[in-house]
Parts: C-alpha cells; structure tokens; sequence
C-alpha cells in the first residue's frame, strides 16, 4: 500500500460535499430506515436505534462511496473506465455504479474468494465489469489493479481512503441527522478502513457535536486502533480476517487522520463475541448481518452501563452473509461463550472404557464431535473429543468429574497452535 503523506497535503472530507453527495444519489442509493429496536434497548436499558444499511440494494452502503467517486469523474475519465479491487462490499458497489452509470469497470479479487460473492459481483454488473481473479490475497488483487490502471490509464476507485468515497459514506449520517427526532447520546459504526467512520463522523461533528462517536474494530484486526496509539500508520503484519469487512492491515492516510480527530474511542470486540451477535440478530430479529454489519450491536455489552437510559444509534454496514459460513459463526460462538470444549482424551484400549467415560461427563453434556482409531499393541488409544455444555458455569465441575474419574485427556482449547491443526 502506499506510504504515508505529511497531514498537511491531506484534504478533509467537506461537509457542503456530503450534502452534493446526497443529491448524486437521490435515486440510486436508498434511504435507509432508521428503527428503534425493542429487544436491544429492554436488554440494555437503552434507548437503541439501528441504521439499517443491510437494506440497501448491494446489502451495504459501499454503493454511496463508489457512486460519488465516479459521478465525479470527468466524461473523459469515464470513458477510460474504472478499476478496483476488492473480496467484498466494495467490489459490489463499484459493480453497481458501473451498470448504472454505463463506464465498463475492471474488478479485481482474490482467487479464493467465495464463488458466492464472485457470483453477487457478476449479477450487479453485469456486462459492464471484467471481474479478474488475482493472487490468493487482497494484496495480490490490489497490486494488479494498480498496474491495470496504470496499463489502461482507469481511474481507481479505492475502497475507502478517498476523498469523494469518504464524502459519499458520509450520507450515511446526515440520514440519521435528519431522521432522529431525538438528541442522540452515542452512535457506533464499524471501522476497516476508516471510510465509513470518517464520513460520518464529519457530519456529526458538525452537526450533533456532543454525540459520542465510537469506532469499533475486531479484536484481531486492530489497524486503527494501532494506528492512533502509534501516531501513524502501519500495515499489521498478522490479522484475523474473519470479519471481512472490517479487517485490513493498513487503515487510509486521510482517514487516520480523521479518526484520529473525530472518534472519542475505538472499541475492540472479539470475533466471538461478533458470532454471537449474528447468530442473536438473526433468531431475534430475523436481521441476516455480516460480521463486520454486526460489530456496533456486539459493542454494546462493553459499554452497558454508561448507556443507559441513552439515545443510542448503531449502524448495521451490511447483509452479505454467506450461509455456508453458518457452521462457522456458530463453532466461534460456541466457544467465545464458554460452551463448546476440545480435549484429546487417551483411552485405555480395553472393553468399557468409553462407556465410563460417558459415566463421568454425565447426561448433560453432548458429544459433537468424536475421531478416534484403535493403535495396535498400545495400552491408550487417543481420541480428539469434542464437548457442548448447557451453561458455561458446568465446566470446571466437569474438569473436576475428568479427574476424579482418572480420565488422562489434554485440553486445546486454550493451545491456540495445537487448537488449529487438529480442530
């Protein structure tokens, strides 16, 4: 990625450009309803709003940044065509804005990409982008988008470190503006990049400047949060990625910059704990969020106390969840919430040994999972086992139950190494 710029050749994001950016999508982008949530705010005490940008026609706002970038673009630049690169919400965007506008766009993602979000992209554009499979990773992508649009001299619409892709996120929060009949006391949005944050923030900084704004940021993918402790940005050499949407390595030169000045705090939540929140939304309110879209409702349990009785607005990014993640998001609950546990369990190799072992967990405890093959002239035979409890608080009795029973197990749950190669 490119290298820092001083802050003073930045330009900021320029609230008079929101309000033009609003007027470019009057039609294109919907205005999305901003809803009190009963459950969410009886839960927290609250008075809880969601901005319900998972309703948008591209399942997120990427299409406000990606349309405002190219309708302000020359004919002639146009004409030349657009590139970007993206695994995701961007890349639908971009899509979007291309088949409206009629500009034929390059669209570059990774080869291991999910042919579900591959298939998205093709649908919102149709004939008009050349969707290109680089690399295995999004830095493979980006680097032959760069040297496409060098090649074919396109205009490259960044995801979100972009004056007009801030400025047209930033719509975002002048519909909350408008929409809010009340004084709002805190408003969350999600931070990968920072576009969406920076954008919005310039609105209520202006507009609302005594609303508290909170960024918040997966556990494993703190780039913005790193960024501000160091004073500058840097590029993480290890992230979780499993919040897609939210997980970069290098936060934007402007939009650090921006944060920097305009967010009260960053928030970091574990992926877990975001798990459980898509998995809640969804039983609950029938809402389908994707990780990253889940964030600001997961944060919640972080700030409890200082928001109640608050007028409290959350911001839902986005929807596109792909259901063959469901195992998945389920598997990271589970064990965020201290209900699924991993043991390699060595069985004596003698008739009866597993029905004593079931003896010890005892009827409550269910066994999801069981590999186990019989070794030849060996006294134990190991057995990875896994195990779901009912409430986090029967694991340590259970622990207990193990030993007094004279089980010789391990535990991986707390190995992260041994925990991934053979979970």
């Amino acid at each position: 990625m490119k290298n820092s710029r001083p802050e003073s050749e930045l330009v900021f994001p320029n609230l008079d450009n929101i309000f033009l950016a609003a007027e470019r999508l009057r039609g294109i982008a919907a205005h999305t309803p901003l809803m009190q949530n009963l459950h969410l705010s009886e839960q927290y005490e609250a008075n809880i709003y969601l901005k319900r940008e998972d309703l948008q026609i591209v399942r997120s706002y990427k299409i406000r940044g990606a349309y405002n970038k190219m309708a302000s673009l020359s004919a002639e630049a146009l004409a030349k065509g657009v590139v970007c690169a993206s695994a995701g919400n961007h890349a639908q965007g971009v899509a979007y804005a291309c088949r409206k506008m009629g500009v034929k766009g390059a669209i570059f993602m990774p080869t291991t990409t999910p042919a579900q979000k591959i298939k998205q992209v093709g649908m919102f554009g149709k004939e008009w982008v050349d969707i290109q499979l680089v690399g295995d990773t999004y830095d493979d992508a980006y680097h032959a988008a760069l040297q496409y649009q060098t090649t074919h001299d396109a205009t490259f619409v960044h995801p979100f470190d972009d004056l007009q892709v801030m400025e047209g996120q930033g719509t975002v929060g002048l519909e909350i503006f408008k929409d809010a009949d009340f004084k709002i006391d805190y408003l969350l949005m999600a931070i990968g990049g920072g576009g969406l944050a920076s954008g919005v923030s310039v609105v209520f900084k202006q507009l609302s400047p005594k609303t508290k704004l909170i960024g918040v940021e997966p556990l494993g993918s703190p780039t913005m949060q790193r960024a501000i402790e160091e004073g500058q940005v840097l590029t993480l050499d290890h992230i979780d990625k499993f919040v897609d949407g939210a997980a970069v390595r290098r936060a934007g030169d402007i939009t650090f910059e921006v944060c920097k000045q305009n967010l009260d705090r960053i928030l970091l939540i574990p992926e877990g704990k975001v798990c459980s929140t898509i998995l809640q939304l969804y039983n609950e309110e029938a809402i389908v969020a994707e990780p990253a879209g889940a964030l600001s409702v997961a944060a919640l349990d972080f700030i409890r106390d200082e928001i109640k009785g608050k007028n409290v607005v959350l911001l839902i990014g986005g929807g596109n969840n792909d259901i063959t993640r469901t195992e998945e998001i389920k598997e990271r609950s589970l064990l965020y919430e201290g209900l699924k546990h991993y043991f390699m369990v060595r069985f004596p190799q003698r008739s009866g040994a597993f029905r004593e072992f079931l003896d010890v967990l005892g009827p409550d405890v269910d066994i999801s999972r069981f590999e186990y093959v019989k070794k030849t002239n060996r006294e134990q035979g190991p057995a990875l086992v896994g195990i779901e409890l009912k409430k986090r608080e029967d694991f340590e009795p259970l622990l207990q139950r193990l030993d007094e029973g004279r089980i010789t197990y391990e535990y991986l749950n707390n190995q992260p190494d041994l925990f991934q190669f053979m979970v």
